[in-house]
């Protein structure tokens, strides 16, 4: 790879395993700087320092508007100079794809993490999305589903689009330390009593959630000793999400705030449900790949890129959209069926490899260069 000066915008994140892989792997690679749009301290910005890669914080706490932000953007990739931008999560996108063209950064580059959001929950959002898709020279859609809402639904150039899956450290969800998953069971007061049935979704009605809550209270008719994890149990839906659990007693069910260790999570499950309430919901959905990696047997709808992997009873249970009846079903079968339980594990595992992180990183590459 040609040695470029890379500037990453990113908005709004507190963890993430595939910034820090990025970030570790082009440090090495280009000139890499990271522009942060959001809070001044997050176990992002504390990778970034250790890993000794150079970045600056656009910081909510000042207070500034947004167009202060912008012109804050626009006069850090001026001194900067970059010969590519590459934007992620709508603040960055907006401010990063405005900034970048003004300045005529040869490569101005956002990957699109939405699906159908501003086509189905926020439509003044719609205009925004179509101006970066003009003011972009490439735009990484995650999925098939995204490239599809950038080219049929917003009128995208097909040129611009390049469909690249997000990739991911296979062997850290495979192969979780031993002394962290007891510590985080320890820590979450997850019982040794099973099955252990897991959801990672933030409080969103479009997650699905309360269907899942509903599909539990059955299985603990037939499974007593059932116990239910919500992890990332935060957002706008949890006034709902609580009066559901209302009546699920207290011991048999934990919310997870926020978890740093995802390898030692999963690995704490028996199974995994994750049921996004339509198609287009997810751009992508992260956690089809990693519960299947992580070697845990997955109830699924089918969104963002589930479509693309997912086949039903070879390598997790689909159900229907909105259905907590059939959540419950799938969650039952898996349970009392072990030749079905140990096939969604092999073959979960086996249809993830063309997710690794080493695929996303050579072709994001090819792109930068």
């Amino acid at each position: 790879m040609l040695r470029r000066k890379i500037v990453y915008i990113v908005s709004d994140v507190e963890k993430s395993l595939a910034f820090e892989w990025m970030a570790a792997h082009f440090n090495s690679r280009a000139e890499l700087f990271f522009l942060l749009i959001g809070k001044r301290q997050t176990a992002l910005i504390s990778f970034l320092e250790q890993t000794g890669v150079r970045y600056q914080v656009v910081a909510d706490e000042d207070g500034a508007s947004f167009f202060r932000k912008w012109l804050a953007v626009l006069s850090l990739l001026r001194r900067e100079r970059p010969h590519v931008v590459h934007a992620h999560l709508w603040r960055a996108q907006l401010m990063g794809m405005t900034a970048a063209w003004l300045l005529r950064v040869p490569k101005r580059i956002f990957t699109r993490h939405h699906a159908a959001l501003h086509h189905e929950v926020y439509p003044t959002g719609l205009k925004w999305d179509k101006l970066c898709n003009r003011l972009a020279t490439g735009i990484v859609a995650i999925s098939q589903n995204v490239q599809n809402i950038l080219t049929q639904w917003e009128g995208a150039a097909p040129a611009k689009i390049h469909l690249i899956h997000h990739g991911f450290d296979l062997a850290y969800f495979a192969q979780p330390d031993p002394q962290a998953v007891a510590s985080l069971r320890q820590r979450h007061g997850v019982p040794p009593r099973r099955p252990v049935i897991g959801v990672i979704a933030r409080y969103l009605e479009l997650k699905g959630i309360p269907y899942v809550v509903e599909a539990f209270k059955t299985i603990r008719k037939e499974f007593p000793e059932a116990f239910l994890i919500l992890a990332n149990a935060h957002g706008v839906y949890a006034p709902v999400i609580k009066k559901s659990l209302a009546d699920v007693p207290a011991e048999a069910y934990k919310e997870v705030i926020f978890e740093n260790d995802l390898a030692s999570l999963y690995a704490v499950m028996d199974i995994f449900v994750h049921v996004p309430t339509g198609p287009h919901v997810e751009a992508f959905g992260q956690t089809y790949v990693e519960a299947l990696a992580a070697g845990v047997p997955a109830v699924f709808t089918l969104s963002g890129v589930a479509p693309e992997f997912i086949v039903d009873r070879k390598n997790a249970c689909v159900v229907a959209f909105r259905n907590a009846g059939d959540i419950a079903s799938a969650i039952s079968n898996i349970w009392q069926n072990d030749a079905l339980r140990e096939n969604l594990v092999t073959e979960g595992k086996r249809s993830v490899q063309p997710f690794s992180l080493e695929n996303m990183l050579h072709k994001l590459e090819t792109l930068y260069a």
